[in-house]
């Protein structure tokens, strides 16, 4: 692939163009791009998500983003998990830093997910392999991802709406830091909750 037709081509015109020219499928181009982007790691989500709040505005832009991002992380986490022990990725099961990285996810679970899939720049491609690859459950799993992303997307959103804003408002930026320790900490309850359960099923059946 030729890197400066792809730098050339992937700027913020160019994705407001493509939203704006397929504009009468309604919020489609907003959800799939995001989408897309969890089979295609290289594309620039961040761009995706700020044409979004550009086109569609701050919320719906948001909202189109989060589902997007959200559908395409779990759709990868199931495919991973359905298929697994496919030769690919079972050659890349063996390798050591994945079991390395399977073996603390499962360990660990929701509160490290969450953390990780936050932060715009995660190689969150990686983690979904990692965990459709682990025997971490899907219920928190998908946990991770709904909290984690909408954390994410909402940042690159609200950054990519009014960048100004956030050294022109800092109450505003320290509400978004209290969404996110909010979220981290209802997730964890729950969490905690659903290890309660499933330790309490797996000792009826004992």
């Amino acid at each position: 692939m030729d890197f400066e037709w792809f730098k050339d081509w992937f700027t913020m015109e160019h994705i407001m163009d493509l939203i704006e020219k397929y504009r009468s499928f309604g919020p489609l181009p907003g959800i799939l791009l995001p989408m897309i982007e969890a089979f295609l790691p290289f594309l620039p989500l961040f761009l995706f998500v700020m044409a979004n709040a550009n086109a569609f505005g701050l919320w719906l832009g948001f909202l189109f983003s989060w589902i997007g991002a959200t559908v395409g992380a779990l759709l990868v986490f199931l495919i991973v998990r359905k298929y697994g022990q496919r030769r690919i990725l079972r050659v890349l099961k063996k390798h050591s830093q994945v079991q390395k990285l399977m073996t603390w996810v499962e360990r660990h679970g929701f509160g490290p997910l969450f953390i990780l899939l936050c932060f715009p720049f995660t190689p969150s491609a990686i983690v979904n392999i990692v965990a459709g690859l682990s025997k971490i459950s899907i219920y928190q799993y998908m946990l991770a991802v709904f909290t984690g992303k909408l954390v994410m997307i909402f940042t690159m959103s609200f950054i990519g709406y009014d960048i100004q804003s956030l050294i022109t408002q800092p109450i505003r930026t320290a509400i978004v830091a209290i969404i996110i320790f909010i979220l981290w900490y209802v997730g964890k309850r729950i969490e905690i909750k659903m290890n309660l359960r499933t330790a309490k099923e797996r000792n009826i059946q004992e």
